[in-house]
């Protein structure tokens, strides 16, 4: 056991109240939400940023010291790595996510560049045992992900944005939501339920006005799959139901074909069930199409709205209502009326 200063405390690391002094162990459980300390050894100018477990973004640079998470990531527009294997003090594993996630890089797309390559210094222990010195291994996440338990929305409806992509609209869609509806009085909770951890996604639903939110990262989950998907999306829609909100939002991550288990949450019958409504979010008038295909065919999903960039004219707009029959609103541009569709959607729900 050692000790360390650490200059950053990553955003995945939020619950476990850590200070900058810390003790590490040289044993390091290859086990995904494990914290680990890290030295930095290269500077980068493009995706060069860390969420704090505040919130603010910071500047990374070479020789701070980081606490992250061990994970993996498959992001099309970022990199793709996995979980080690094996891992010793002095060993160089990658940032994978401006959120924290600590992994071996298989993959970088050129708009990201190469990642961040860092030393590894230890485990981060923490002392649950009160008068004792006896650290075990601090990992990330509030309370444990119980697979076994069953959805209970207690009859709050659930509004759901599902993209065709990473960066596709949803957290803006979600945003634009949240907020008029709130402005309309109503009790809005909000929660993100696929992706890698970041937290910035649900800081931004808090701003425009989610009374609570919640992301899978709070259950101990550092990058979500079609294995764990299911499971903490009942949990999250479950422990926000219990508040009993007026709506929750739900924001899927990544896209509706892609590693971060959105197929599987879509393919879980009492999930499907207990959504109200489901906006896509598309990039494109073709994606749009795809995307509303996807959802119709494999889950009998029919989309209440598209937004995103494919709304972002009217070219986009006339092409998705004249080949899909669909409304096409521009969050961005027009949030007040996507997020006065909702609430008649959730008015004609109460009324039924």
């Amino acid at each position: 056991m050692k000790s360390v200063v650490v200059d950053k405390i990553a955003s995945v690391a939020q619950h476990s109240e850590l200070g900058h002094e810390l003790r590490l162990s040289g044993k390091i459980p290859c086990e995904e939400g494990v914290l680990v300390a890290v030295r930095v050894l290269n500077n980068k100018a493009r995706y060069n940023q860390l969420e704090l477990t505040s919130g603010r973004m910071a500047t990374v640079n070479q020789g701070d010291v980081v606490v992250g998470a061990l994970g993996h990531r498959k992001a099309l527009r970022g990199y793709s790595g996995h979980l080690p294997t094996n891992l010793s003090a002095g060993d160089t594993i990658q940032l994978l996510n401006i959120g924290g996630v600590l992994g071996i890089c298989d993959s970088a797309n050129p708009d990201v560049g190469p990642p961040f390559d860092c030393e590894v210094l230890g485990t981060v222990l923490h002392f649950p045992y009160l008068g004792e010195r006896i650290g075990v291994p601090a990992r990330a996440g509030d309370t444990t992900l119980d697979a076994t338990a069953e959805l209970d929305t207690n009859g709050v409806p659930v509004v759901a944005m599902a993209g065709t992509c990473m960066d596709s609209g949803k957290t803006a869609a979600a945003c634009a939501i949240v907020s008029r509806l709130r402005h309309l009085g109503l009790h809005v909770a909000a929660c993100k339920a696929t992706g890698v951890s970041l937290r910035r996604d649900i800081l931004t639903m808090e701003d425009a006005g989610a009374a609570e939110t919640m992301i899978f990262s709070d259950l101990g989950i550092v990058t979500t799959t079609a294995e764990n998907g299911p499971a903490l999306t009942r949990a999250l829609l479950t422990s926000l139901a219990r508040n009993k909100p007026d709506v929750i939002v739900l924001e899927l991550g990544d896209g509706l074909l892609g590693a971060y288990g959105v197929e599987a949450i879509l393919s879980d019958e009492a999930i499907r069930a207990a959504l109200t409504a489901v906006i896509l979010c598309a990039n494109d008038p073709v994606s749009a199409w795809g995307g509303t295909r996807i959802l119709r065919e494999n889950f009998a999903i029919e989309p209440a709205v598209v937004t995103g960039p494919a709304t972002d004219n009217a070219v986009g707009v006339d092409q998705i209502r004249e080949r899909l029959s669909l409304p096409a609103i521009n969050a961005l541009s027009n949030g007040v009326a996507l997020g006065d569709l909702v609430a008649a959607i959730l008015n004609d729900k109460e009324a039924a």
